[in-house]
């Protein structure tokens, strides 16, 4: 089957990383029947923006639309404010697409070595489950006055049905995994949309008894996530908070290098969007310093949304063979290799993979 992918590099590193998860696809494709990729590249960022004023053009979306996936690598310049490169391309799109799945796992591979003192390889296995359209990030509020009498008014969105849609999916996650689930939020402080919350969460527990559903303030979850990161399984909040945990859970299982993400609708009624969670790095970009893994990881992540299951678990093999011997790894890791090195090493591994009895068809 050929997939569709739109394919935005978008700023800094990204290019690179994108690039090394292409190769690992075309490395795929190549020894699997049946499967292809049709890329279609879009040259959308903040240099689209410092040349014509945009990130991305008027019909942006509608160019999308017609896509199996939306494949991306960063966003972000220090030329332009973080706010206007955010809100110009990757909140329109999960927005625009109500792509209100956020789906980050955070797992410590063997063969990479966490923060956290006496924690082995496989001892951390999460996924934090963000909701994507809705929360802090809904864009509603504004700045009246000036000088020093400015006042700015920042409102959260919360909604039964945002809710209830994300939390039933953390919950139905979460059965396929341990069977636990952890909710986040701030009910103590905000007694409006995080309480709907938590009651919301009440309720859908009762559809699952087979879960253990457990509640936490999102500060003691930060200091948890720490203190014992191997008890999480699936966790659920808000987009502000799933946001910063998401980021806590990939800085104790080897760093933002090694963690991918994705964003999507459970009826694909609009294509999903992958992207790693790190960001364009532009300390770095253009010196083959960025770990491609992340990238690697969320086209992986991007296949199975697809239906390639076998392609999939191919890929992550391939990943979990080089994290694990540890030969090929890019500064971040403790090693010496370039981004484009750990690419090839990942695709090379592809290939001897496929090459095995059983494994191509």
């Amino acid at each position: 089957m050929c997939h569709r992918i739109a394919v935005i590099p978008g700023d800094g590193v990204g290019r690179e990383v994108v690039a090394e998860g292409l190769k690992a696809l075309d490395a795929l494709a190549a020894g699997i029947s049946g499967l292809a990729f049709e890329y279609t590249m879009f040259d959308w960022g903040s240099e689209r923006h410092l040349r014509e004023g945009a990130m991305m053009p008027a019909d942006g979306l509608d160019l999308l639309r017609r896509m199996d996936a939306i494949y991306l690598g960063a966003v972000g310049d220090p030329r332009l404010p973080d706010h206007v490169t955010l809100h110009g391309l990757l909140l329109p799109i999960k927005m625009g697409f109500d792509l209100y799945v956020g789906l980050r796992p955070a797992c410590l591979y063997p063969g990479v070595t966490s923060v956290l003192a006496g924690k082995k390889g496989g001892e951390i296995d999460l996924v934090v489950v963000r909701e994507n359209t809705e929360g802090e990030y809904a864009d509603l509020g504004g700045i009246v006055g000036q000088g020093g009498q400015e006042t700015a008014v920042q409102a959260g969105l919360f909604t039964r049905r945002g809710v209830e849609r994300i939390v039933r999916f953390a919950f139905e996650l979460a059965r396929t995994r341990r069977r636990l689930m952890t909710s986040v939020t701030k009910s103590n402080a905000q007694k409006y949309g995080m309480v709907l919350w938590d009651r919301v969460v009440r309720e859908v527990a009762a559809e699952f008894p087979d879960v253990t559903a457990e509640s936490r303030l999102v500060d003691a979850a930060a200091m948890d996530l720490v203190r014992r990161p191997e008890h999480y399984d699936v966790s659920v909040a808000s987009n502000l908070f799933a946001d910063i945990l998401s980021d806590l859970a990939a800085g104790i299982t080897g760093g933002m290098g090694v963690a991918p993400g994705a964003s999507f609708r459970r009826d694909r009624g609009a294509p999903g969007l992958f992207d790693p969670v790190h960001g364009s790095a532009p300390d770095i970009a253009g010196q083959g310093l960025a770990n491609p893994v992340a990238a690697i990881l969320t086209a992986r992540m991007m296949l199975e949304y697809l239906g390639e299951a076998q392609a999939a678990e191919v890929l992550h093999e391939a990943v979990r063979q080089n994290l694990r011997e540890g030969r090929v790894r890019t500064p971040d890791l403790g090693g010496s290799a370039s981004t484009a090195e750990v690419g090839d090493d990942i695709a090379r591994r592809v290939q001897e993979l496929l090459t095995l009895p059983d494994r191509a068809s």
